[in-house]
């Protein structure tokens, strides 16, 4: 009776620990929804984490607002977990780096940004006066240009783990017409790059796709894990 009533709290230890996860909170990009992160949150999923995938009114409110209501919420669906990781797509980076300027996560893992706009893009440079950009892209759009007054350029370096993955392939030659080369269509590698990160690589895929092409998400995973990329050839 005695080892059975052993074997039962051990068990019970075992399975409580298990339950207690690492949580991953994915943050889409600017006018894009939480479907955009589905193959990434299944595969996530199935490698044992507990993901947040929620959908934020992007092109509704300024970052400053979109960071605090948009991670606070999700943060406290993550409350039994381990640790809390990130990854992100464009715009989502930039929300966790203002997120984490005004506040601290105590059991912060790490980031893996896709495709941020760190330094801000010229792209949002030409087009932020424009008419249908503000409407598609809201006031966020607007506060990601490239000058010192940039959200981006002000928020500072990073002091937490964060891999960045910059894709190097359009499929939008106008608007890589505006940036520097490489550039993914939206960003430009260059831009891409944050003093203090951790990792970064460029990868052969588009702004729009970095997001669900397979051998990105094998990277993410990896970082996750180890906090550093695959090498690659």
């Amino acid at each position: 009776m005695k080892i059975l009533l052993l074997l039962s709290i051990l068990f019970s230890l075992f399975a409580s620990n298990s339950y207690s996860s690492d949580c991953v909170i994915l943050l889409h990009g600017l006018s894009r929804t939480e479907s955009s992160f589905s193959k990434m949150e299944q595969t996530l999923s199935d490698s044992s984490y507990v993901v947040i995938n929620n959908t934020y009114p992007s092109s509704k409110y300024e970052i400053e607002k979109l960071a605090e209501d948009a991670i606070s919420d999700s943060i406290i669906k993550c409350s039994d977990s381990n640790k809390i990781h990130f990854v992100t797509h464009s715009l989502g980076g930039i929300l966790v780096r203002q997120y984490l300027s005004s506040n601290s996560i105590d059991n912060l893992g790490r980031v893996v940004m896709l495709a941020p706009p760190n330094k801000g893009s010229e792209v949002t440079d030409n087009l932020k006066n424009n008419y249908v950009y503000k409407i598609i892209n809201g006031p966020a759009g607007s506060q990601l240009g490239t000058d010192s007054a940039s959200v981006p350029n002000k928020l500072g370096s990073a002091d937490f783990e964060v891999g960045i993955i910059a894709g190097n392939s359009t499929i939008n030659p106008i608007l890589s017409f505006m940036l520097p080369n490489p550039d993914d269509g939206k960003v430009s590698v260059e831009s891409t790059k944050l003093e203090g990160m951790t990792d970064h690589i460029e990868m052969p895929v588009s702004h729009t796709f970095i997001l669900s092409d397979d051998d990105v998400i094998d990277q993410v995973i990896h970082f996750l894990k180890k906090g550093e990329f695959r090498p690659i050839d």
